[in-house]
């Protein structure tokens, strides 16, 4: 049977942006990989990998449709499974699949362990499974990339989450003998952007609704945040992931933000916040002037989209209860008195007129007693209420808390949570990201197209992952990793310098 099935998602699906529980108890646990391949952590230790061979993927992780055979390292399950006509993207053979054909483990390990080498940083690492029955299993570890993949294609989850590097192998944790031995030591510094925290400005969606629109709040918010990521703290090694549905995270690999404890996560979390309160609060925005230079900074990037991104696209004070919320937020009763009297006469003015009414009628002398320095820093807060990133900054504060993986499939859009570029943010379209039956579908083109016994050499060639859209997204990921890998090289080598003989 062909894999081009319809994208059509489960409705039972579960929505993989709530947020996860940070240490609740397993009801069970699956057998450990590493026993049943016989494997050990000293036998991880001792594997040795060239650098050289970082991105050969000449190998079982990406198969191509033409390749057969068993190979030493190889997943028992050679043939790709056959699926049904009617598939849904979030169907157990659908999942299995994607995970035997398409999803980048290695590159997942080298990206987690920091190194070639199989490390504690990936082997005492926490992964976290939710199964197609939902069943979750929390506290999974592996030494190394290849048993990571045996072990999802045994169990064959809907999707996993990535969690902290802890003191000790998170599957030992039972046989300690002092529950203090066990804690989490390193994970990266992550950042959470969720739409429903824009529900109460964004007009276009509302919920697990999103489209190109309100999206546009997500794009701001990666602009903003990355810019002071890296000017304000330096971090390098950054990577967006879309989530699947309606946010994006941020992955911060630097190694002073992985080793971060939790007070410094809160205080950076802290630093980036400036929307506060409920849907029922009055004023959200309450900074000093003059301006922060991070908030000074965000003000020049976020106002070339607020013109358009909010005034026009979104019409925020559309509704007469809308109005009412944006002159709560300027600082004059006369003229806002004089602004609703204006705008009770024309109920159907849009609000790219009703902000350019504030400076004319400010100008026409409508208050005597009016401030204008007050009247422009009530603009510049208006601005960043509806412009600066809502972040969840709980995901931020605590190493221990679970983040879901890139690249697995959202269980109710079907569509793969892919890196994002940061340098071509503008033109991330999330509904144009691909889903798992529709990357299966094209590797099913492509390889009908090239069915031709002249070819057949060039089919065993290509990993199936080149035959689809996951390609730029996989490459970009490969980018990110190898610049990390090259840092970290770096600063082992800074650390061998560091004691030199003195005499």
């Amino acid at each position: 049977m062909p894999h081009s099935t319809s994208p059509e998602a489960s409705n039972n699906a579960m929505d993989s942006d709530s947020l996860l529980p940070d240490a609740p108890p397993a009801n069970f646990e699956a057998p450990d990989a590493r026993k049943e391949q016989g494997f050990s952590s000293q036998d991880a230790a001792q594997d040795s990998v060239k650098l050289e061979d970082l991105f050969d993927d000449d190998d079982e992780e990406f198969p191509s449709s033409g390749v057969s055979g068993d190979t030493p390292n190889s997943s028992p399950l050679q043939s790709p499974p056959q699926l049904a006509p009617a598939a849904k993207n979030s169907d157990p053979e659908v999942m299995l699949a994607f995970y035997q054909r398409l999803f980048p483990f290695r590159y997942l390990f080298q990206w987690l362990n920091h190194s070639m080498k199989p490390s504690n940083d990936f082997g005492h690492r926490e992964f976290a499974f939710t199964l197609q029955n939902d069943a979750y299993l929390r506290y999974q570890s592996f030494p190394s990339s290849d048993l990571l993949r045996r072990d999802i294609l045994r169990l064959n989850p809907s999707r996993f989450e990535i969690g902290p590097v802890y003191t000790s192998n998170p599957r030992d944790r039972k046989t300690l003998r002092k529950s203090s031995a066990f804690k989490p030591m390193a994970k990266e510094l992550v950042f959470d952007i969720d739409l429903t925290d824009y529900d109460e400005i964004r007009t276009c969606c509302d919920k697990a609704n999103i489209c190109r629109k309100c999206w546009s709040f997500v794009t701001m918010a990666i602009k903003v945040v990355d810019r002071a990521l890296r000017d304000d703290f330096g971090f390098e090694h950054i990577m967006w992931v879309y989530s699947g549905r309606r946010g994006a995270h941020a992955w911060i690999s630097d190694p002073r933000a992985r080793n971060m404890e939790d007070q410094k996560r809160k205080a950076i979390a802290g630093y980036l916040e400036v929307i506060k309160g409920g849907t029922q609060s009055g004023k959200k925005v309450n900074v000093k002037r003059p301006l922060h230079p991070h908030l000074a900074r965000s003000l020049d990037i976020l106002k070339e989209h607020f013109q358009t991104n909010i005034l026009e696209d979104q019409d925020p004070w559309a509704k007469p209860e809308k109005t009412e919320r944006l002159l709560q937020l300027l600082p004059d009763k006369a003229l806002n008195d004089a602004l609703r009297k204006k705008w009770d006469a024309a109920p159907f003015r849009s609000s790219v007129s009703k902000w350019a009414d504030i400076d004319a009628v400010a100008k026409a002398g409508a208050s005597k007693n009016l401030d204008g320095k007050a009247l422009l820093e009530a603009k510049q807060d208006i601005v960043l209420e509806y412009t600066y990133p809502r972040l969840d900054v709980e995901v931020s504060k605590k190493q221990i808390h679970l983040l879901k993986s890139p690249f697995v499939v959202h269980p109710g859009t079907g569509r793969v949570c892919v890196p994002i570029d940061t340098k071509k943010v503008e033109a991330f379209d999330p509904l144009g990201v691909p889903t798992v039956t529709q990357l299966l579908g094209e590797i099913d083109r492509w390889d009908a197209e090239m069915k031709m016994p002249e070819r057949e050499e060039e089919m065993k060639k290509v990993p199936d992952y080149e035959k689809t859209s996951l390609k730029p997204f996989v490459d970009y990921f490969k980018t990110h990793v190898a610049s990390l890998l090259k840092a970290e090289q770096g600063v082992k080598r800074e650390r061998d310098g560091d004691d030199p003989m003195e005499f």
